[in-house]
């Protein structure tokens, strides 16, 4: 599968059941973050883009109420690997497309 070996992949992966099990959680808030570039790769994230819109936040309040004051720099961490598996899962997927045109 295309998500296999990318950075934060389990996360990410965690984050799709969490979705298609409707529960709120730090991983599911994570991939409706990054649902435009999942749908995009051609991965379909079970969320609509209303429900995206304020994840950002509702993960920095949930982290909030898990790591209190330590939620910033959790916070800004997750984004970072978020970022990591994005890039990477871009770059996958131009790979493929490429290799596709190519055969």
């Amino acid at each position: 599968m295309i998500l296999d070996d990318l950075p934060a992949n389990d996360l990410i992966r965690q984050g799709l059941e969490d979705l298609r099990a409707k529960q709120r959680t730090v991983a599911s808030l994570l991939v409706k973050i990054a649902s435009p570039k999942l749908r995009r790769c051609g991965i379909p994230v079970h969320a609509t883009d209303e429900e995206t819109l304020n994840a950002d936040h509702e993960l920095y309040d949930l982290l909030g109420l898990e790591y209190g004051n330590e939620a910033h720099s959790r916070y800004n961490a997750l984004l970072r690997e978020l970022v990591s598996f994005e890039r990477s899962l871009e770059a996958r997927h131009r790979r493929l497309i490429e290799a596709a045109k190519t055969n």
